[in-house]
Order: structure tokens, then C-alpha cells, then sequence
């Protein structure tokens, strides 16, 4: 067969086409790395801070929720700054006094309502909370929102979508919202939820909302952490009694049934005597308080003043007889006894003679060559036993 002439033109002709640039643009890398400052100082976090700037306040959450231990020990000292800053009343605008100023006894801010709010998942927390968020904003208080997204327990990753859920909210100029992975801890709360807080407050936001997980007998972790304790049901989901679970009932200041609209709405209505029923079979409260029953709708925003003014007279109650600051107190004892457990833990498995040898001992508990109890008071024999 007679080989067709390199000249010959061929049917298939192949175009060169247009060069595809880099994926990554090597100039924007450049001129990122080129703006990158080094770690703000203490007096500019707490500047930043004082003066209610949401970018250094969003920078020194980060902070606190470092593991790192220079942005631990950075941390704990804004943390302390802030713990000596002095607020104004609730609704006023802050009255900022410079750190050095302060007294040495630390001042614990009273002005602001702590809420914490849980129920089961698809409740509506995210709802209910921007519906009361925006009611309160318009009010002219500034509203923190801590939400506490679960963490896989395969990824350790959290979706922290919130904000998607908050959508008038999050552009509120008066709200902040900070969604944060639970990380695996007690109760679904952020092990730094109360850093947090105390960051919150000295920028100047009055309502501190907490926004748990979901509800279980742990879910009361939150409690130690809020001045005021809000649990959301749902009608129609089961049999009401079945939610009056004594780890959490017996910690709630209001059980509100969300989504009392429309068809619903009678339900809802059944639904909130039966919990005022199954309440009278509980010990009323120390504090004196009768943890009220209602209904809502975060759709139309039904009845949500009524559940601010009830939060409203449960913190004056706690005003006039001093058991809110006893209560902070409480709270800052259980942070010091809580720190230090987290400190020994972290101590034991960083250390040397632990960290070489607890594989090995992993090892033996699997193939049960041996015990569990006795491995473990072994590695705390030679935790205790080291030079």
C-alpha cells in the first residue's frame, strides 16, 4: 500500500488550543504571604476588645480555642483583663475603663443575661434564637450567639452552619454570632464556651446566648455556664412525658413548646399543661424560682416577648436576692476545678514515660493479656514514680 505524502493534508487536524493557567496564582500567594502580620499583642486584643471590634474579638476566640501553649498563655491573660473590666446595665452602652485602672480585686460582670438554650435536634433552636435575637436587637441590646456545632467523631470536623440558619441575624449590626465545634466534649458545649463569654461581655454584648448540641442527661453542661436555663420541646413528636428526663428537667427555668402555629398550634397548647403537670412532681427550686411553661412560634414570632419578659423576671429575681453573683461565683469555682482535672489530664499524656509506654499497653488490653484496671494503676504508678 502506498504511504500517503507527508504533504498530503489528513481529515484530522489537531488545534493547539489556548494554555491553561495555574490553579494557583503564584503573584496573590505572594502578596498574602507579604500581608501577614505577626500575633497581636495583649494591649491590642484587649483594645480591640474593649472597643467592641468584631474582628479582634472573632481573632482572640480563636485564641482561646488554640491548643497551642503560647496562645494559651496569651489567652488567659486577655481572659484575666477582661474578667477585671467593668460593664455597664443592661440596654446602656459599655463604660469602658482601661485595665490599668481597674482595682486589684477582680470586678465579675453582672450586666449581662446569660442564656442557654437546648432541645432535641430540629426543634428550631437556630429559629427560636434569631427570632428572639432580632426582636431583642431592634430593643437596642447587643446579643452574642455562641453556637455549638457537634464535631464527627471519625473527621473531628464540624459543618458550623449557623449563620446559614440565622440568615437575618448574622447581618444584624448589633448581633455575633460564633459557631464552634463541640470538639468532642461534655454536653455538646465548646470546651471554651466560657472563655468565650467572658470575651463577649467586655466587648459589650448584654445577652449572651448559648445554643447546645441537643438534649440528653450530659446536655446539662451547659447549666453551669448560663444564668438563665431554656429548654425547647416540640407537640406531637411522641409522648410529651417521655422529654421529662430528670437530668434536664429539673435544671430548666422555662419549657417552651416551639412551633405552635397553624395545625399546630393546638398541640402545642396540650402539650404545655401536660409539662406544667409533670413539673409539680419535682421539688421547687432553691432559688424560689417556678420554672414556667409556654408556647411560641419562631415562625411568627409569636409569644416570643413573653418569653423575654420571663427571662426578664427570673433575672431580677436573682438580682434581688443575690443569687446571681452567687451563681457566678459557683460557675468560676466549677472553671477552676474543671482547668485543673484538664491540666493533670494533658500533663499525664504528654509525659515521657507515659506516651513511650501506653501503645505497648493498648496492645496487651486488646489481646486480654491484660487487665484494664491494672494497666491503668500501672502507668499512673509510673506517672506518680518519675523523677
Amino acid at each position: 500500500m502506498a504511504k500517503a505524502s507527508d504533504d498530503k493534508e489528513s481529515a484530522l487536524s489537531v488545534m493547539q488550543g489556548i494554555e491553561q493557567p495555574d490553579q494557583i496564582n503564584a503573584d496573590a500567594v505572594k502578596k498574602i504571604r507579604g500581608q501577614r502580620r505577626s500575633l497581636p499583642g495583649k494591649n491590642e486584643f484587649l483594645t480591640g476588645i474593649f472597643s467592641g471590634n468584631r474582628t479582634i474579638l472573632s481573632k482572640a476566640i480563636t485564641l482561646i480555642e488554640s491548643s497551642l501553649p503560647l496562645h494559651q498563655k496569651l489567652a488567659q491573660e486577655i481572659i484575666t483583663e477582661c474578667l477585671k473590666s467593668r460593664q455597664s446595665t443592661v440596654g446602656s452602652q459599655q463604660d469602658t475603663v482601661s485595665p490599668s485602672d481597674q482595682p486589684s480585686s477582680i470586678q465579675y460582670p453582672l450586666s449581662s443575661i446569660r442564656v442557654g438554650i437546648t432541645g432535641v435536634p430540629g426543634v428550631g433552636k437556630s429559629t427560636f434564637i434569631e427570632a428572639l435575637g432580632t426582636y431583642l436587637t431592634a430593643k437596642g441590646h447587643k446579643i452574642a450567639v455562641l453556637a455549638i456545632d457537634p464535631s464527627s467523631t471519625r473527621s473531628k470536623g464540624s459543618i458550623l452552619g449557623d449563620k446559614t440558619r440565622m440568615e437575618e441575624l448574622s447581618v444584624d449590626p448589633n448581633a455575633f454570632i460564633r459557631p464552634s465545634p463541640s470538639a468532642g466534649s461534655l454536653g455538646g458545649v465548646a470546651r471554651k464556651t466560657r472563655e468565650t463569654i467572658i470575651l463577649c461581655e467586655a466587648a459589650g454584648f448584654d445577652v449572651i446566648f448559648v445554643e447546645t448540641v441537643g438534649v440528653g442527661q450530659s446536655e446539662t453542661a451547659v447549666h453551669s455556664m448560663v444564668d438563665f436555663f431554656l429548654l425547647l420541646m416540640l407537640a406531637g413528636a411522641g409522648d410529651e412525658l417521655q422529654g421529662i428526663k430528670r437530668g434536664i428537667i429539673e435544671m430548666a427555668d422555662a419549657i417552651v413548646i416551639n412551633k405552635a402555629d397553624g395545625d399546630n398550634l393546638r398541640k402545642a397548647q396540650i402539650a404545655r399543661v401536660e409539662y406544667a403537670n409533670a413539673l409539680h412532681l419535682y421539688p421547687p427550686p432553691e432559688n424560689g424560682w417556678i420554672p414556667v411553661t409556654d408556647v411560641c412560634s419562631s415562625r411568627t414570632k409569636e409569644g416570643i416577648e413573653r418569653i423575654w419578659e420571663v427571662i426578664l423576671r427570673h433575672h431580677s429575681l436573682l438580682e434581688k436576692t443575690g443569687q446571681l453573683r452567687q451563681k457566678r461565683f459557683d460557675q468560676n469555682l466549677q472553671v477552676f476545678l474543671e482547668t485543673i482535672e484538664e491540666g493533670l489530664r494533658e500533663h499525664f499524656y504528654s509525659a515521657k514515660e507515659i506516651s513511650q509506654s501506653i501503645s505497648k499497653i493498648r496492645s496487651e488490653i486488646i489481646r486480654g493479656s491484660v487487665s484494664p484496671y491494672s494497666a491503668a494503676w500501672e502507668l499512673l504508678g509510673r506517672y506518680y514514680n518519675k523523677p
